[in-house]
């Protein structure tokens, strides 16, 4: 199998992994065992996954937002994680507090996410100047966004220091139809949302976002210019969210004639489907995998369901990533101390 299937092979993997984990986290909300808001990435997870995908682990920044599950995994986020965090395990990376959300792992480049939109651009434009101070270079920093989140103010402004600064960000804009129910010609009036690129000078492109191929090929190029200097890249991908906007809203306003069209296709089934054309993968081969991801899935929730929540009492409420901050800042240029003063 040549690189580029074998991409396209291990972006299904995700996608297949993310629905699956997915599916069962609504289960277990509907089922009163989850409490707080989940938010699913069904129809995303093409666009999600191949982000990730052409980012260093190790090396770059990624800033997912809640129905990034296919990205966050992609980029080396464990599937425990996602349980423990849902589930309100003390064992989890927020250590059953934050919400069931905002999980993240700064060490490993990837920072809780903030629920506020277009909040997490100007975080990954913060991590990227600070990583420059430092006289580090080649890193990419890579956040999503939603369509209605470009409309915040939030987003222009760290759109605008991105622009101005000429920072190696990627911005992935999910252009999923609906800001929760408001739909696109009641958000902006640009004949296309990539056209807001332009405005900052930034670099931008539109893609399938149901089209894992070709999300996979725009990704590769947005990131490979983004880190060889040519400022911020803006990939909005057109796609259709397949659900409601959380586990809670049954997504109704969403007519059936938009749902009938390209945009309402199911980018995991396209994917399964290209890869028995092109002979990437059997019937046979399909079916195992996907026997590998319920189990998968279900070892992770049963794990996370075995694990003791928070006590209040022993709990010390120093935030996780305090460990993290407080490395970043003793290598800082700008920090002192008595030592080095």
């Amino acid at each position: 199998m040549d690189s580029h299937a074998s991409l396209f092979q291990e972006g299904f993997h995700w996608m297949l992994l993310a629905r699956t984990l997915e599916e069962k986290i609504a289960a277990l909300y509907h089922a009163g065992k989850i409490v707080g808001g989940v938010y699913l990435g069904r129809g995303q997870e093409a666009f999600s996954a191949s982000m990730a995908l052409c980012l260093e682990k190790g090396r770059d920044i990624f800033a997912p937002l809640i129905r990034d599950q296919a990205g966050r995994m992609a980029f080396g986020e464990p599937m425990i994680d996602t349980a423990r965090t849902y589930l309100g395990s003390a064992l989890g990376p927020m250590r059953g507090r934050d919400g069931n959300i905002h999980r993240g792992r700064p060490s490993k480049g990837m920072p809780a996410m903030i629920s506020h939109l277009g909040a997490m651009i100007a975080v990954v434009c913060g991590m990227l100047k600070a990583r420059q101070f430092q006289g580090q270079s080649g890193t990419v920093g890579a956040t999503c966004i939603g369509d209605g989140g470009t409309s915040t103010g939030a987003f222009h402004e760290a759109m605008n220091m991105a622009s101005v600064e000429r920072l190696p960000l990627v911005i992935a804009v999910a252009n999923n139809q609906f800001a929760y129910s408001t739909p696109t010609d009641r958000q902006y009036g640009c004949r296309d949302l990539v056209d807001r690129a332009a405005g900052y000078g930034v670099e931008g492109y539109v893609v399938d976002g149901t089209d894992l191929e070709a999300c996979l090929e725009v990704f590769t190029k947005a990131v490979s210019r983004a880190r060889a200097g040519h400022g911020p890249q803006m990939v909005v991908g057109n796609l259709l969210r397949l659900c409601g906007h959380g586990a809670h809203d049954d997504g109704s306003y969403i007519p059936d004639e938009l749902k009938a069209t390209d945009l309402g296709r199911d980018c995991l089934k396209l994917a399964r489907q290209r890869m028995l054309n092109k002979n990437w993968a059997t019937l046979s081969e399909l079916e195992m995998m996907e026997a590998e991801a319920s189990e998968a899935v279900q070892q992770a929730v049963a794990q996370a369901q075995r694990d003791p929540l928070p006590d209040p009492a022993q709990e010390s409420w120093q935030p996780i990533s305090s460990t993290w901050l407080m490395e970043t800042m003793t290598n800082s240029p700008f920090h002192t101390d008595s030592k080095r003063a």
